[in-house]
């Protein structure tokens, strides 16, 4: 039966959507029964599956304010700024929300251009930033050729990609005129888990610095906990969260400032920026931006984040996640280079794409979610990869043994 709504991501005959019926911790509901998430579904269910204390606050402000225009001043929109500026890093003055993470980065293109007048941005091969029509001409994976051309003046260069020694950002600034921003995240997430080396940021912060352009950080997906740190910048890069001087300019967030309970993303800026918009129109805003039920998901997610310790949670379990990918690895002749942060993790595969659509099928089979990566969305020569990021709230036991019965289903179609 044709379905009465597009699925996003493929092609519509055939398509076959994820049907799911609720959820609690690290499992989800389906009609055919119980999935254990390794996934977060897409990255963003950072504190769990039915939290009965994020849906109980949505509830509650929905009876007490649940529609408010995109200006609109309540105390929670408060509250929810000043926490997410007490989390970054020194000098951040100033909080934009959004619809979600695609719109904060389109937001951030737009503040860069406000604020430097230069229309140019660069953004690395292995990176995505979001599916809108800015925030995709930003990445480099494939889903913005097929609606190319974009936006102009994106200039993308290697850097943490296969055969690059460094990063090419410092000497494509010094050969590009015009480029207001150098847009990156600070663990590649989506395209592999990549992992800037110890200085490599803060040489490209430096750079920036020189040549006049902003800092985007976005931590869409690795922020709010996932790499053991609040944000991906902190774990990676310290001395850039340390150093007033050397912070970035802007942060972009979405996904997991709800845990996906409701749409919302965030654009945090820092004072240096902001203060050009005392005298200067910030021409940005859309009619749902700050909704008040969005707003009300992200403060009481911070809250369970910090009454749960889930950060400190996602710290701890790096270890058993990054063991139980090695263990993968030495089992399975096809896995290789193991690697993570906190709860995010990757092995690459040497499978083919018809040996990866059968992996898929093995374990939906298994109800297991977890990414598995092909060649096309890693910008790869060839083979794929498995992508690991559970729900923070997970434990050890369910955490380990899931990683093991995706090696089962490896080995199955091997």
């Amino acid at each position: 039966m044709s379905l009465p709504y597009f699925v996003t991501w493929q092609a519509q005959a055939g398509a076959a959507p994820t049907s799911i019926t609720g959820g609690e911790g690290a499992y989800f509901d389906t009609p055919e029964g119980r999935v254990l998430d390794l996934g977060a579904l897409v990255y963003q269910v950072n504190v769990g599956h039915g939290h009965p204390r994020v849906i109980e606050a949505v509830r509650a402000q929905a009876s007490r304010l649940c529609v408010a225009p995109p200006n609109a001043d309540f105390p929670e929109k408060r509250e929810l700024a000043e926490r997410l500026l007490a989390a970054a890093p020194p000098g951040f003055s100033k909080v934009l929300f959004t619809l979600g993470g695609s719109d904060a980065n389109e937001n951030a293109l737009k503040i860069a251009r406000m604020v430097t007048g230069r229309y140019k941005s660069i953004a690395r091969y292995r990176s995505y930033h979001g599916a809108t029509l800015g925030a995709v001409a930003l990445g480099g994976d494939w889903r913005r050729a097929v609606v190319e051309p974009a936006i102009p003046g994106v200039v993308h260069v290697r850097d943490l990609d296969e055969g690059c020694e460094g990063t090419e950002i410092p000497r494509v600034l010094e050969l590009e005129e015009n480029v207001g921003a150098v847009f990156l995240e600070s663990v590649v997430g989506a395209n592999g888990v990549l992992i800037p080396p110890p200085g490599q940021l803060r040489a490209i912060r430096e750079a920036t610095r020189a040549h006049g352009a902003l800092m985007v950080m976005d931590e869409v997906l690795v922020g709010f906990g996932r790499t053991g740190r609040f944000f991906g910048l902190e774990r990676v890069a310290p001395e850039l969260t340390n150093d007033p001087d050397l912070a970035p300019d802007v942060i972009t967030c979405g996904k997991a400032i709800t845990s996906g309970y409701a749409p919302l993303g965030a654009v945090l800026v820092h004072e240096r920026v902001a203060e050009v918009f005392e005298d200067r129109i910030l021409a940005c805003g859309l009619t749902h931006h700050a909704h008040p039920l969005g707003i009300a998901a992200a403060l009481e997610t911070m809250k369970v984040m910090d009454d749960e310790d889930l950060v400190a949670r996602a710290a701890a379990l790096e270890g058993p996640l990054f063991e139980s990918l090695r263990a993968l690895c030495d089992r399975l002749a096809c896995a290789s280079g193991a690697r993570g942060v906190g709860l995010l993790g990757a092995v690459d595969l040497e499978l083919d794409e018809d040996a990866l659509g059968r992996l898929r099928a093995a374990l939906r089979a298994e109800r297991i979610h977890v990414h598995i990566k092909g060649r096309r969305q890693l910008r790869r020569a060839h083979g794929g990869a498995l992508v690991v990021s559970p729900p923070l709230c997970i434990d050890e036991r369910t955490l380990t043994d899931g990683v093991r019965r995706v090696g089962d289903a490896i080995e199955r179609v091997a």
